[in-house]
């Protein structure tokens, strides 16, 4: 009786998950390139009998590496009110200060920097106002910073008119 509704179960599954993806490509490790179902990928990790771990990649896809050796570097921006200003502080080891571009235009940073294999490239949205024109940056072991003064808020134009 057990083994009718297993059947039963295996039956229903297949039919109802031939709608969204080929079981097949699944646990037969094939790829049809199906691109009317959902795309995804995965990989399950077991333990094998002689205690070394086994790995199984499914899906219908396969995960894109990056073809480029360009790399983002981690950018931190902290906003000092006390001081005025926002820095931008970018982790790009291995490379000269003599190889680090920056440009700032309309509140966006763009850092790039070339040494050899090393290569860095961002753009940074500063989402405060900041005096593009007064803008200092220094670079020591890796780190570069980039410290902008916040603009005063602007006040509102126009005159009071007061009612009598």
């Amino acid at each position: 009786m057990t083994m009718f509704y297993d059947d039963e179960f295996d039956r229903l599954f297949k039919r109802v998950s031939r709608s969204f993806v080929n079981l097949d490509d699944i646990f037969g490790g094939k790829s049809t390139g199906n691109l009317y179902g959902p795309i995804f990928y995965g990989y399950t990790m077991t333990i094998g009998p002689d205690g070394k771990p086994v790995v199984w990649e499914y899906g219908n896809t396969k995960p894109e590496l990056s073809t480029s050796d360009t790399r983002e570097p981690i950018v931190d921006t902290i906003v000092d009110e006390k001081e005025k200003v926002v820095k931008l502080i970018a982790e790009m080891p291995g490379v000269d200060k003599k190889d680090v571009k920056i440009v700032v235009d309309d509140n966006i940073v763009s850092i790039d920097a070339e040494h050899g294999d090393k290569k860095y490239y961002v753009k940074v949205p500063i989402k405060h106002k900041v005096d593009e024109n007064a803008v200092k940056a220094s670079y020591k072991n890796g780190i570069l910073e980039l410290t902008f003064k916040l603009k005063d808020p602007e006040k509102p134009k126009g005159k009071t008119v007061e009612v009598e």
